[in-house]
């Protein structure tokens, strides 16, 4: 299924943070209910905390886009129900989903992070791509 994977890397640094947010999207085919037109994709993003403090991942935001430019959005705290402690030098990885009513879109969104020390900080997630495989060549 390698054929049906990608993978995006993407950097935010702010406010002394380093976080560098890693993302492989996938199209599960075998998801797919043609006459629904639900496309699946799962998602696996890993968060490394390149910096010299623990932070805490509070809440996370995103903006989904559909191949007919018709958005959504998902937002809540933390990420599959877990609000991860990231020490230094750690990396924290999840994997969740995506159903799109067509075989193209995009998520981007944020993090809200907070060290031990109480700084507050939005980890920018910038725009990454979901696709049916070979839809696009």
């Amino acid at each position: 299924m390698m054929e049906d994977s990608t993978l995006t890397t993407v950097e935010s640094i702010s406010m002394g943070y380093d976080i560098s947010v890693s993302v492989k999207t996938e199209y599960i085919a075998s998801q797919l209910i043609e006459n629904e037109k639900n496309y699946v994709f799962s998602y696996t993003i890993s968060i490394a905390n390149n910096s010299n403090k623990p932070v805490k991942l509070l809440s996370r935001y995103w903006l989904i886009t559909d191949g007919d430019n018709k958005t959504s959005t998902v937002a809540g705290e933390g990420v599959i129900g877990k609000q991860p402690i990231i020490a230094p030098d750690n990396t924290y990885t999840y994997t969740s989903g995506c159903i799109l009513k067509t075989p193209v879109g995009t998520m981007q969104g944020h993090y809200q992070m907070l060290s031990d020390d109480k700084d507050l900080q939005q980890v920018e997630i910038p725009v990454f791509g979901l696709a049916q495989p070979h839809i696009l060549n």
